[in-house]
């Protein structure tokens, strides 16, 4: 990778700090860019963040839906917007970690273009099955996929979500081979699984715990490296199939490069607070997510490491999107 573009998602590090950041930031209301439409998880999240900065901050915070696009339109605006610290973006995993490998004219740059500030939530996720489904549990299911390569039906939320390239490293990493069904969302998804449909479905922890602890699915390995603490008896698929194996979905904060560091540093260490709040905590784990605060760099080297993940997964599952 070229270092100049390696060294752009943690410029923070390499600014100086200004005086306007230390002091009169902000003179007016920030506003946060969210690519998808109100009520999507990562809207969630901001704005729940937004709320508790409104708070702490002398300016509002606001929310701004840019929905359509698989996100582009709406990062491609965060990336033009000034870098004075009064427009900041959602980064998630599909519009940095994925986006730069599936969309073949992305109008942004994913780690040229933006500075990381902080992680908000990330939401596990993990493999369910109908109850019919004769695997009891993990191990059982790859015999079975393994005895029947191609043949076992799986649900994806759509070509290249988090879901559906988190099956493809599942294949990837372990050989199982899946015949992958794309629905368009989650919702759809959860539909033909519930009806038995199909037996098998990559989905979040959000999304599938209410259906869970009604019975009405089986949970079988979390994605996440551990256990989540919503379904702490169910066994990740790192413990059980494949060492090392990590997918999730999850929501940030970036802002257009060049950012003050001084800016970049006081949001980055006033989202950690919120997010270390005992009552936004349990909010966020009521919601099927885990709060994930980090610094700029932490935050910098975790969405390179995504999009040289789902890079590599992308080129071995030939998953490109048109746009």
């Amino acid at each position: 990778m070229n270092p100049s573009r390696r060294a752009a998602l943690a410029l923070p590090a390499l600014l100086p700090a200004t005086s306007l950041a230390q002091g009169s930031w902000p003179e007016r209301p920030v506003r946060i860019i969210v690519p998808f439409p109100p009520g999507q998880a990562a809207d969630i999240f901001t704005r729940l963040v937004a709320d508790q900065l409104s708070q702490r901050w002398p300016q509002r915070v606001v929310v701004e839906n840019r929905a359509g696009g698989a996100g582009a339109p709406a990062l491609e605006a965060g990336a033009r917007a000034a870098p004075d610290g009064y427009t900041l973006i959602a980064g998630t995993s599909g519009t940095l970690g994925v986006n730069p490998s599936v969309l073949q004219r992305l109008p942004y740059d994913a780690e040229r273009d933006f500075v990381a500030i902080s992680n908000i939530a990330m939401v596990p996720l993990l493999l369910v099955a109908h109850p019919s489904f004769p695997g009891r549990d993990v191990t059982e299911m790859a015999g079975m996929v393994r005895a029947r390569p191609g043949e076992v039906n799986i649900a994806s939320a759509g070509p290249a979500t988090s879901q559906h390239m988190a099956t493809e490293l599942l294949q990837l990493r372990t050989g199982l081979r899946f015949n992958i069904v794309h629905y368009r969302g989650s919702g759809p998804g959860m539909a033909d699984l519930l009806a038995g449909n199909v037996p098998l479905m990559m989905d979040s922890v959000a999304s599938a715990l209410p259906q869970i602890q009604g019975g009405r699915i089986r949970a079988l390995a979390v994605a996440q490296p551990r256990r989540v603490p919503q379904l702490p008896d169910v066994p990740t698929i790192a413990e059980t199939l494949s060492p090392g194996y990590e997918a999730a979905g999850w929501s940030g904060l970036v802002a257009p490069a060049a950012t003050p560091a001084a800016i970049i540093r006081r949001i980055s260490a006033d989202v950690g607070a919120v997010l270390r709040e005992a009552a936004v905590t349990e909010r966020i784990l009521g919601m099927g997510a885990i709060a994930d605060p980090n610094t700029p760099e932490q935050f910098a080297d975790f969405i390179r490491a995504e999009i040289e993940k789902w890079r590599e997964v992308a080129r071995a599952a030939n998953v490109r999107l048109d746009g």
